[in-house]
């Protein structure tokens, strides 16, 4: 439970997941959306693939998707526009659009971007872990930008895409917010200062970010925060705010609902996910939290404006920037 007054602040906010993991096969359960909504979150971005799946999974898996976001219009919206997202929140509904974990499923062509955005995709990083044919990856990042990893940063632009830097290589993201000319975000990326590990961000990268008037979305792996609570949570958003101001943070919890589907793709791709860096991997913090979070920075005396920032305010001015 919390407190009458931290809940009123709740219900007003916006409340935004900019990432989360539902089980990615063609039939996809997609009932436990439902614990977003009873959490309070008025919009979440689903992902629907990463650099390893194939093409014709991702197809299926957004076709599955998008089906069961119009069959169940009576609790969800497919959110095309920034409008979608304002009328889901009025309406009582949970808004959805997608991303894509790694530049692989745009199969080398530029014109993919357009068509993925066409389809509900609002949000995109270059590389998952390992080095591909745009980027470099956090788990190699032996290169940064190639010309083509620069060629999609300027039509996603051009499209109205959000360029995601989470787990891409150093090199990789202070160049790609050199290259965009539209806010950059780590859709799910957790500070070094307060837990060193590969898949976390220094402090140059959180300012380089902010430099471009994006926003951290703190997750919620235990891995990556040394535990799960809500005060880890906070703790991590607290120390963005303190360097780059509350502005530029917000939550990107990236639960996973399926644990096993997870457990199968650390298995079967260890230089994706060297086992050696991942020990605690199968910790996460829940949707339920959500509340807990603004409990804990009502607390601490944060202003309800600070806090309806940080619980979705904050990524949705980056949606108003940069969607079409």
């Amino acid at each position: 439970m919390i407190s009458q007054q931290a809940q009123q602040i709740h219900d007003r906010s916006l409340v935004w997941d900019t990432h989360a993991c539902f089980p990615l096969n063609p039939n996809s359960d997609l009932s436990e959306l439902k614990r977003y909504s009873g959490s309070g979150v008025n919009f979440v971005s689903l992902n629907i693939g990463m650099d390893m799946d194939s093409f014709e999974t991702i197809m299926q898996v957004l076709a599955r998707f998008r089906s069961y976001i119009t069959s169940h219009s009576e609790s969800y919206i497919l959110a095309l526009t920034v409008k979608d997202i304002l009328e889901a929140k009025e309406a009582g509904k949970l808004a959805i659009a997608f991303d894509l974990e790694g530049s692989e499923p745009l199969l080398g062509n530029l014109n993919m971007i357009s068509f993925y955005y066409d389809l509900g995709v609002r949000q995109m990083l270059l590389a998952y872990n390992k080095d591909n044919r745009a980027s470099g990856g956090c788990m190699e990042s032996n290169i940064g930008l190639t010309d083509f990893g620069r060629d999609v940063i300027r039509e996603m632009n051009r499209v109205g895409m959000v360029v995601d830097v989470s787990h891409m290589g150093y090199r990789a993201t202070m160049e790609a917010f050199e290259v965009s000319t539209a806010p950059v975000i780590f859709s799910h990326s957790n500070p070094n200062g307060l837990r060193e590990h590969a898949r976390n961000i220094s402090d140059e990268q959180i300012k380089a970010c902010a430099k471009t008037g994006g926003v951290v979305g703190i997750n919620g792996i235990g891995d990556f925060l040394g535990g799960t609570s809500s005060e880890l949570i906070v703790e991590n958003i607290e120390y963005v705010m303190n360097l780059v101001g509350s502005e530029h943070v917000g939550i990107g919890l990236d639960y996973v609902v399926d644990k096993q589907e997870l457990i199968d793709y650390i298995k079967g791709h260890p230089d994706v996910f060297p086992p050696e860096k991942f020990n605690d991997y199968l910790s996460f913090a829940e949707p339920e939290q959500f509340p807990e979070f603004t409990e804990l920075l009502h607390q601490k005396g944060y202003s309800e404006q600070v806090i309806s920032g940080i619980l979705g305010g904050n990524f949705l001015r980056v949606a108003e920037n940069v969607w079409k």
